[in-house]
């Protein structure tokens, strides 16, 4: 028989639960158990592939320290990992007695968290060990709970060597219906490297660096399809300017997602439209410079609203010669 036992504190000598624990482990070898122990805490960069470890196993323990609120990111982030990667077929049949011990408030809501746990990752619990610990040194010294702790260990003991069955729950309804998840249909061999994989720090950040590279480039091939559609901006300008002769003006567009200003120049009544890098624009003396959306420039060239009612309202920001700006309107005629 073959016990694994899983520590999520964080290691603490003054920690009750490695008293606890160490209990129960020598009374496991003493009735001639395989025990082994991982101490969470210890594997935390490659906690992903501690489900592994479940395979050889008939039993575990679960063992926490609830130091504040909870079974402690340690035990969490083990129980995730068996969640997402564990073999679901291996754990329908192993039994896990948790233990907590508390120096705060909260070890039986965390013995439940953990029991709970293991029912619905399909594994059979078994009843556990939590307590409040006050003064270290006194609990250690109480022989009657020593006893205690020595009873639920061989209690661990007897319910593995005979296969005790548990009559039915509900959280076990529930994980087959209710918590269905869209899962990859993996084998427990292709699970087990998705595991290996999500621990390498190396492989995880070469992933992210090529998915930031595909969104790059993505962002890049869309900004292009942007930027060619935005040339209807000018051809609309341009097929809707009455022309004024007595008019001389630089109007300069900043569109929100654009990477270049839109330049609207006339000269004796004459208009010419172009794009410009905002680098090179801001050399270009406008008299007039407006920010707004690509899509409020798209309302003023369908009609939909004018250039002082998107200032007014505040869709449109500018600066520069105010009267110029009335012109706009004048000028760009959209119906």
């Amino acid at each position: 028989m073959k016990v694994n036992i899983y520590y999520g504190g964080r290691g603490l000598l003054d920690d009750p639960t490695l008293y606890v624990i160490n209990k129960m482990q020598e009374v496991l070898q003493e009735l001639r158990v395989n025990v082994e122990r991982y101490d969470i805490h210890e594997y935390k960069n490659s906690i992903s592939t501690l489900p592994q470890t479940l395979k050889e196993a008939d039993g575990i323990i679960l063992a926490t320290t609830v130091e504040w609120l909870g079974i402690g990111g340690y035990m969490q982030q083990f129980l995730d990992a068996c969640w997402l990667y564990g073999d679901k077929e291996k754990l329908q049949n192993m039994y896990m007695q948790p233990v907590v011990m508390s120096t705060t408030y909260g070890e039986r809501e965390a013995e439940i968290t953990l029991s709970n746990a293991w029912d619905i990752l399909g594994g059979l619990p078994c009843n556990g060990i939590c307590a409040y610990v006050e003064d270290l040194v006194s609990f250690e010294m109480n022989e009657e709970y020593s006893s205690i702790i020595e009873k639920k260990a061989e209690n661990l003991y007897r319910t593995i060597s005979q296969k005790v069955k548990g009559l039915p729950t509900s959280n076990q309804a529930v994980t087959r219906s209710v918590l269905r998840t869209q899962q990859m249909e993996l084998t427990p061999q292709e699970t087990e490297q998705l595991s290996k994989y999500v621990a390498d720090d190396t492989y995880v950040k070469k992933q992210k660096e090529d998915i930031e590279e595909l969104a790059s480039m993505f962002k890049d091939m869309l900004g292009q399809t942007k930027e060619e559609n935005s040339g209807d901006y000018i051809v609309k300008l341009e097929s809707h300017y009455v022309k004024k002769e007595d008019l001389d003006a630089v109007y300069r567009f900043d569109i929100e997602g654009k990477s270049q200003a839109l330049i609207a120049k006339i000269q004796a009544g004459e208009l010419t439209c172009e794009y410009k890098a905002k680098e090179e624009a801001d050399f270009e003396e406008a008299d007039v410079s407006a920010k707004l959306s690509s899509e409020v420039m798209e309302n003023i060239l369908a009609g939909r609203s004018t250039f002082q009612g998107a200032f007014m309202t505040g869709d449109m920001t500018a600066k520069g010669n105010f009267k110029t700006l009335r012109t706009l309107d004048e000028i760009f005629i959209f119906e």
